[in-house]
């Protein structure tokens, strides 16, 4: 083995932020400032955000790295800085673990007007935990509503409740506005981001590491290149890797196996530049490896010493997803076999280490876990997209038993933002939810901040209601807060489906009957089948009407009629809000062109007979 020597060439670091505090916006302006796009090269904003889901959303989903070269004003060396974008979601979790392994420091971006956010705290929570000093930037110093030194207090105040020692509590602050690239160490402003860079340089260690030890090299992401097939991303922790070598994979489950680095990659802007060697602090991009997985080690054939498996927390929440059963299966999905679906989920898993599939009885079903709602709906999302139809179940909160026996269930820190006005009524319906209010506090800008602990069993499905009461001008965040004792059932007394009667066509006519008793999911014209719900009741119980009814036409004054009627706008349902619709008997239908919310048993009497005899079950 060899000694430990500071790799002065390296930096890296990952970026941590809120959604929408600038991560992905200070990440361009690193890049054009340090000349790694051409004069005449059109950017798109937002470059890091590849994924197409990212930019609908706005968020950060999938880790992704770069990379920048700058000149160390000391001593003039050239300094290689790798960046990594890391999702801003606690849903996202698993990525986030990873990435902490490959970097030595962070970059905490907060907003000066908002300070740290619910989001924050998640990722934070694990740069502390692996002791990683951190850089706290300011952002958005441009902003009228701005108060960058109570942000800076808030700031402070979270490292203290995360248990940050004394060292990470001291931390630089640089101030910046990253949609003009300019940072400074105080509120007035350089031109650009050298106050920045310098002080990444001077805050940010280079990496301690043996480069003349046998190779180590743990796999921290994967992705897949056109031309060269499988691709694994990690950080050499030991020694040197070359083009071409042979490396021992040493698998999650300690076996060994053989293969080659047949091209070797690094990261400079957006690109993967092709190299021959690479040595202990750089990261990586290896291709041509097959069936690679996260967490396996590559090392030296003589010497294969593993590195500790990376180590994800466990799913919170899960759902089935199965072959689509509705009568209008098969109309725009090209991949809605059992088999499709399973090999699918079989490829998600081998790059989204936080999510588990299992089987069930049945052999077109599946249990999927994920760190909560917006994990699976992403993963509904990305599979939608690319031509796969299927149906999905409500979600519901793993349940597990300690050594004791005794249940335990997961439990959300909750942090919402309302308006005064609405305090009332979100802290009734939190409270009913057998949610614990552990803080309130007044905003900045007049609204007012709430934080409650609560069961994720019966927050699911609530962001729908939340965002009714509020008008929709309330935030809601939450991030995991362990599990504790299973708590009694509740009872939530909320509207309830309204169903198709029939097959067919609906029409103005019918749906109007339908409208009088609640809010409408579809349009005249839309087709329908017989258990499809077609809207939401205003009342606690299921109606079941026929929308599909033509008006008897006597003359040409009523039809005329018909044509002029006009319905109230219908609500048109994300998939992000259609699975918190769903109650415990209702199916999401997902195809590439709908969404469709059914019953699980769709003919009406069938599902009259079942809901006869449930209440008998229960009296």
């Amino acid at each position: 083995m060899g000694a430990l020597v500071k790799q002065t060439q390296f930096r890296n670091i990952a970026i941590i932020a809120h959604v929408d505090h600038g991560k992905t916006t200070l990440v361009d302006s690193m890049l054009k400032q340090a000349k790694i796009f051409r004069e005449n090269q059109l950017v798109a904003e937002r470059v890091m955000d590849s994924n197409d889901l990212e930019r609908e959303r706005g968020i950060t989903i999938l880790a992704k790295n770069t990379a920048i070269i700058i000149p160390d004003p000391h001593s003039g060396e050239l300094v290689k800085i790798n960046i990594v974008d890391t999702p801003g979601h606690a849903d996202f979790g698993g990525e986030v673990e990873r990435i902490m392994n490959m970097v030595d420091g962070v970059l905490l971006l907060v907003d000066a007007a908002e300070g740290p956010k619910p989001q924050t705290r998640f990722v934070l929570k694990q740069a502390i935990s692996k002791n990683l000093p951190a850089i706290v930037l300011i952002n958005k110093m441009d902003r009228r509503e701005a108060l960058p030194d109570r942000a800076l207090d808030l700031t402070f105040d979270l490292f203290i409740e995360l248990g940050a020692n004394d060292g990470m509590a001291e931390f630089p602050i640089i101030y910046c506005n990253a949609i003009t690239g300019q940072a400074g160490y105080g509120h007035e402003l350089s031109p650009n981001l050298q106050p920045l860079f310098e002080t990444i340089l001077s805050h940010i260690p280079a990496p301690d590491v043996d480069v003349e030890g046998p190779l180590q090299l743990l796999v921290t992401n994967l992705g897949y290149d056109e031309y060269r097939g499988s691709t694994a991303v990690g950080r050499i922790h030991r020694g040197v890797i070359k083009q071409g070598q042979t490396l021992a994979r040493i698998q999650r489950d300690g076996s060994l196996l053989y293969d080659q680095a047949k091209y070797l990659f690094v990261f400079y802007g957006l690109e993967k530049q092709p190299v021959e060697q690479a040595q202990a602090g750089e990261i990586v991009t290896i291709a041509g490896l097959e069936n690679i997985a996260i967490g396996e080690t590559l090392a030296d054939p003589e010497h294969p010493e593993a590195l500790p498996v990376i180590e994800v927390e466990a799913p919170t929440v899960r759902m089935t997803f199965g072959v689509n059963t509705s009568p209008f299966a098969g109309r725009d999905g090209s991949r809605g076999t059992s088999r499709n679906i399973r090999e699918r989920l079989m490829q998600e898993l081998r790059t989204n280490i936080a999510l588990r599939v299992e089987p069930t009885e049945s052999a077109e079903r599946f249990m999927v876990s994920g760190r909560g709602e917006l994990h699976l709906g992403i993963l509904i999302e990305t599979m939608r997209r690319e031509g796969y139809e299927f149906e999905v179940s409500r979600p519901e909160a793993i349940v597990i038993e300690n050594e004791q026996g005794e249940k335990l269930e997961p439990y959300e820190e909750v942090h919402v933002d309302v308006p005064e006005s609405d305090v009332g009524a979100v802290v009734e319906m939190l409270g009913s939810r057998q949610g614990e209010m552990t803080n309130m506090a007044p905003n900045a800008d007049g609204t007012v901040h709430i934080i409650y602990r609560i069961p994720v069993r019966t927050l699911l499905g609530f962001r729908y209601y939340f965002m009714t009461a509020t008008r929709g001008l309330g935030v809601l965040n939450t991030i995991f807060d362990g599990y504790d004792t299973l708590q009694s059932a509740v009872r939530h007394q909320q509207s309830r489906s309204i169903v198709a009667w029939e097959t067919g066509v609906a029409t103005t006519f019918g749906l109007r009957n339908a409208e009088e008793r609640g809010m409408l999911f579809i349009d005249p014209g839309t087709e329908v089948y017989e258990g499809m719900v077609v809207g939401e009741n205003s009342r606690p119980e299921d109606l079941t009407v026929n929308v599909c009814k033509k008006r008897a036409l006597t003359n040409m004054r009523q039809s005329n009629r018909e044509i002029v009627e006009r319905l109230a706008r219908r609500r048109d349902m994300s998939l992000d809000e259609a699975i918190e619709y769903l109650s415990s008997d209702e199916l999401l239908e997902v195809t590439p062109g709908h969404l469709r919310i059914r019953k699980r048993i769709l003919k009406t009497e069938e599902r009259g007979k079942s809901t006869k005899k449930q209440k008998e079950l229960l009296a």
